[in-house]
């Protein structure tokens, strides 16, 4: 698909102010766009999501109904809520009174017992202390509490209530038989996540961006571009891009003799380094995702009627289904789902069997086009085929034509942190969403949020806006139609991409698809319940009990 047919370009010329105007100034006017964009964008998208293309009349599709302005103001006050985090009071200043992984202690919080109940709690303390031991009196902290028992390759993530006091009350089911034991490990101090607020808050971004202006002859310039005009560089003549779907734009600096229209490639471009030496001390590795001393001995959990494991429920694993917490737990190296009951697709021939006959449309970052991966490699059969496309950004595909299954894989548009690739290829995930028929055979999935914890929320807010509104649309016209939604997992603990930031993307992720009857594969558990090391693309086993999820969606029964 051409650019032209994605994109609509301008040329914006500022004139030289009449009276000095400050950078202050004008980013303060463009994050109140911002916000009033992020209001409004669900309710225009929704109008706008069966309307690409003015000169061309479409069908009439449903559309769900835009909401009154008053809601959307309500709206907005629930995404302040949902995103709230215990502040970090006080000057932060000093290193020695921030959170310490290594004086924190927790302990039982009743008294010790020779055995515990399957199927009960297990509930511990957790009190926080500085650098010199003394106790917190704020919370704020981004711990990480693990029941684990290695020998099993079993493990489930803990429940933190943060009590905002500096002491956690800690939570965790008991699902499997044997001997068990607590991990607790420090994420980030509050202090550090007062750092990554700050970040959120202050930075319009952490990265830019490079775009590649090609010319007639071949000549090609090289300029900055990003989601904010003031951040290419070039504050008087900058390119615009607006999706025609979604409304959402994208910025470059005005290559110095090539047009507008001339871009042809997009790649990363740079880190910017937006923490003080201070800062970069609070989120130093040797006070990030540090274990907690042990301060809990292994337990022992007895079997309850001669079960050793807790069953998952036995519904059949559909859209829409509520989602507990913790969403499930692993045992011998298998997720078992607490929400639905779960199927392992162990052998090419089981997965072959979910899905013949079906399309599957997965759009996202890199962490979802390891699903693609693990299928190709899986099932032998399940041919790539070679559209000659940059193969970390796509579009991928691969058939199995004896079982009428065609996979497909496609990162999402910019902002994307990826080598040089055509700007063609960068396809809006609402735009392709829109394309589709829909229907019984039609597997969608969507897998976003790493690429955007470089910018503040309202950045993710407006795209997700965009993508609900399709998401909607398609299945209004098509209730049949499958979506999943995968969530983002752990992986990354720094000023650009951050487990805390990944959190909070997962927190806008669920609330913006809640009320649609969509599935959801909770990778952030998943990479969170065993003793491994986070890393952003999750090794074969993980990535294998993730498949397994998306395909007992697929095939429920």
């Amino acid at each position: 698909m051409e650019v032209s047919r994605l994109l609509i370009t301008y040329q914006m010329t500022s004139k030289p102010f009449q009276v000095p105007t400050d950078l202050f100034i004008r980013q303060f006017k463009w994050h109140m766009t911002m916000i009033v964009g992020s209001v409004v964008a669900i309710c225009i998208l929704y109008i706008r999501v069966s309307w690409r293309d003015g000169t061309v009349p479409l069908p009439p599709q449903p559309h769900p109904a835009c909401k009154s302005s008053g809601s959307f103001l309500q709206e907005l006050s629930d995404l302040t809520h949902l995103l709230h985090w215990p502040p970090t009071p006080g000057d932060g200043g000093n290193l020695l009174s921030s959170t310490s992984p290594q004086t924190s202690t927790y302990h039982l919080r009743g008294p010790s017992q020779a055995s515990y109940t399957l199927g009960g709690y297990l509930e511990a303390v957790l009190v926080a202390r500085d650098h010199q031991g003394r106790p917190k009196t704020h919370g704020g902290d981004l711990f990480r509490a693990q029941l684990l028992s290695p020998y099993l390759k079993a493990g489930v993530p803990g429940d933190i209530r943060d009590l905002e006091n500096g002491t956690y009350l800690l939570t965790f089911p008991l699902l499997w038989a044997g001997q068990v034991q607590v991990q607790v490990r420090l994420i980030h101090s509050s202090e550090a996540v007062g750092v990554l607020r700050g970040i959120w808050r202050d930075q319009w971004a952490t990265v830019d961006f490079t775009g590649y202006f090609r010319g007639p002859t071949g000549h090609e310039e090289i300029v900055t571009c990003n989601v904010n005009p003031l951040l290419t560089g070039e504050e008087e003549s900058t390119c615009h891009y607006r999706d025609e779907d979604t409304g959402e734009l994208w910025f470059c600096a005005r290559p110095p003799t090539l047009p507008c229209d001339s871009l042809v490639g997009h790649s990363s471009g740079h880190y910017w380094n937006v923490t003080t030496p201070h800062e970069e001390a609070l989120l130093a590795w040797n006070v990030t995702d540090k274990d907690l001393p042990q301060g809990i001995s292994p337990i022992w959990v007895a079997k309850e009627s001669n079960k050793s494991l807790v069953v998952s429920p036995q519904q059949p694993c559909r859209p829409g289904i509520p989602g507990p917490r913790p969403s499930g737990f692993y045992h011998r190296a298998v997720w078992h789902s607490l929400s639905c009951s779960g199927r392992s697709f162990s052998t090419a021939a089981s997965v072959l069997g979910c899905l013949a006959g079906r399309i599957v449309h997965m759009m996202g970052d890199s962490t979802l086009r390891q699903w693609w991966e693990y299928l190709r490699d899986t099932v032998p059969s399940l041919k790539p085929v070679d559209l000659h496309a940059t193969y970390h950004t796509g579009p991928l595909m691969a058939v199995e034509t004896t079982r009428d299954i065609v996979l497909h894989w496609r990162a999402h548009s910019w902002p994307l942190r990826s080598l040089r690739t055509p700007v063609a290829s960068l396809h809006s995930v609402a735009r392709e969403l829109g394309g589709l028929a829909g229907g019984p055979h039609t597997v969608v999935v969507l897998g976003l949020g790493a690429h955007f914890t470089t910018f503040p929320p309202s950045v993710f807010v407006q795209r997700l806006a965009g993508i609900r509104a399709a998401v909607a649309a398609l299945l209004a016209r098509e209730p049949h139609t499958l979506v999943v939604i995968k969530l983002a997992n752990t992986g990354y603990k720094s000023a650009y991409g951050s487990d805390w930031f990944t959190l909070q993307v997962n927190r806008l992720l669920r609330a913006a698809f809640a009320d649609l009857r969509v599935a959801f594969v909770d990778a952030w558990e998943m990479t969170s319940s065993l003793g491994l090391p986070d890393r952003i693309h999750p090794g074969r086993l993980i990535v294998r009990n993730e498949v397994n999820v998306f395909l007992s969606f697929v095939c429920p029964t």
